[in-house]
């Protein structure tokens, strides 16, 4: 099973270590347009402080993040799982990980990125700051970037080989690719629901860290499991006998996704 993330806006920062080497980076067919996206990003943030941080939506306190991009060739990398914080980092726990479900976890994550494309948790990388909605010059927006001038339409597939997906990502992130064909009917797209009894009447919605810390636990408990399911259908089975309450939608016609449906009341 494939698992798609989104990255984490804030990143951990310092350690130590040797600078990033591209050419270690698994996806390696992604690597000439990682390339170009590391040039433009660090040229920009190299030059013009103001110009670079209307780019990168920087408030006034954010500032030093364009100094540290500039710095993305020699600062130290670590890998891509101790880089990625926040709720939903916080709540699939890495570090805690047994042996057996860190080494599914290395196999089966994916981090899609704005700079890097698609990265696994065991890829070293530098702490960086360059969302999907960026616009870079020269480049433009970095969702229809990835999505179609670069080669994940081949690159993504192969990764997913004959097994399910589960594509936990943001709507910015998903922009960069879009399973089609037989891997997008292997594919569950999820949304997290929080469900409130107000007047004695259900409401449903979407709650940022309700859907973040969610995520995050249906990972590590999948792979905690040592879950393997055949494809979605055998996935919401095995999720279902995790304690989670899903509402599946199985795809109405060939080439399109399932829908699955988290719906939870607390946290």
């Amino acid at each position: 099973m494939l698992v798609l993330l989104p990255p984490s806006e804030g990143k951990a920062t310092g350690g130590s270590g040797s600078p990033l080497d591209p050419g270690s980076l698994s996806l390696p067919g992604l690597g000439e347009a990682r390339a170009e996206v590391l040039d433009e990003l660090v040229s920009l943030c190299s030059g013009d402080e103001g110009k670079a941080a209307e780019a990168l939506g920087l408030s006034e306190g954010l500032r030093g993040e364009i100094a540290k991009n500039a710095a993305l060739r020699e600062a130290a990398a670590r890998p891509a799982g101790e880089i990625y914080t926040g709720v939903l980092y916080d709540a699939l726990g890495l570090a805690t990980l047994p042996g057996a479900a860190r080494r599914r976890a290395e196999r089966s994550l994916l981090v899609f990125s704005g700079l890097w494309g698609a990265v696994r948790i065991d890829d070293r990388i530098p702490s960086y700051r360059c969302s999907m909605g960026v616009r870079l010059p020269g480049l433009g927006a970095l969702g229809t970037y990835w999505r179609t001038r670069t080669p994940m339409a081949e690159v993504l597939p192969e990764a997913a080989g004959n097994g399910p997906v589960l594509d936990l990502r943001s709507a910015a992130y998903a922009a960069a690719w879009k399973p089609k064909g037989a891997v997008a009917e292997r594919t569950a797209t999820v949304r997290v629901l929080q469900s409130k009894i107000v007047n004695g009447v259900e409401k449903r919605s979407v709650v940022s860290h309700f859907n973040k810390a969610t995520k995050g636990r249906i990972v590590r408990d999948l792979l905690t499991a040592g879950t393997d399911p055949d494809g979605p259908a055998e996935l919401v089975d095995a999720l279902r006998g995790l304690g989670y309450a899903v509402e599946a939608t199985p795809p109405e016609r060939a080439g399109r996704a399932w829908g699955l449906d988290v719906v939870v009341t607390d946290l």
